[in-house]
């Protein structure tokens, strides 16, 4: 057996079966999703272990168990059109893109944007829409979308990101400074917003959010 694909399935059963993932879909496409080749290639060792990983210009790739645990909680069907804010190396994008129509991700570091829209090109995913930007003040002009992933931490909820929800979406991001926690907050039919305090979390600051 390859070894990129034995450690994707000791990755699986270890650190995501092991907790708290159960969604079958996500458990199947992060055992098939090759995170080695979005990471450097002098870090691809260490691509499937239970930790973040540097990809460069003071970024990280999540750790799989977060990317997993915030893709569960998005709770996205087939026929979905996701908002993600931080590409980072493309990773989270292609896992989304593998579960749902439609991928748009914003990345403000240029070099990262460009790095990543050329992989996810090269693999295949003609469904993931990569843009150089600012993802604070979100896709106006591709909203309202059904989820939307934020993978860096503002020190508030983005007002423009909660205004392009669809009616009954999900906004799952990082919130805080020293002390950040993961929140769920989802959009109701009638105009209301419900707010869920899942678990602490450390990621890096959302570049060029409004403090």
């Amino acid at each position: 057996m390859p070894e990129h694909v034995r450690g994707r399935e000791q990755m699986v059963a270890f650190q995501l079966q092991a907790r708290d993932i159960v969604d079958p879909v996500v458990l199947e496409v992060m055992g098939r999703v090759p995170r080695h080749l979005y990471v450097p290639e002098a870090m691809r060792a260490s691509a499937y272990e239970d930790r973040p990983l540097p990809i460069g210009e003071g970024q990280t790739i999540s750790q799989p168990y977060i990317v997993a645990y915030m893709t569960q909680a998005l709770d996205l069907e087939p026929g979905d059109r996701v908002l993600e804010i931080g590409t980072g190396s493309g990773y989270q994008a292609a896992v989304l893109a593998e579960i749902v129509q439609e991928v748009y991700t914003i990345e403000i570091v240029p070099v990262l944007a460009r790095k990543a829209g050329a992989l996810l090109s090269r693999l295949g995913y003609e469904n993931v829409h990569v843009r150089t930007g600012n993802g604070y003040f979100g896709w106006p002009g591709e909203a309202p979308f059904d989820a939307i992933i934020v993978t860096a931490a503002p020190g508030h909820v983005p007002q423009a990101l909660v205004d392009q929800l669809a009616d009954g979406a999900v906004l799952v991001l990082p919130v805080g400074e020293e002390n950040q926690e993961l929140v769920r907050i989802r959009s109701g039919t009638a105009g209301e917003k419900v707010v869920e305090r899942l678990l602490p979390v450390r990621f890096v600051p959302m570049t060029g959010a409004r403090r």
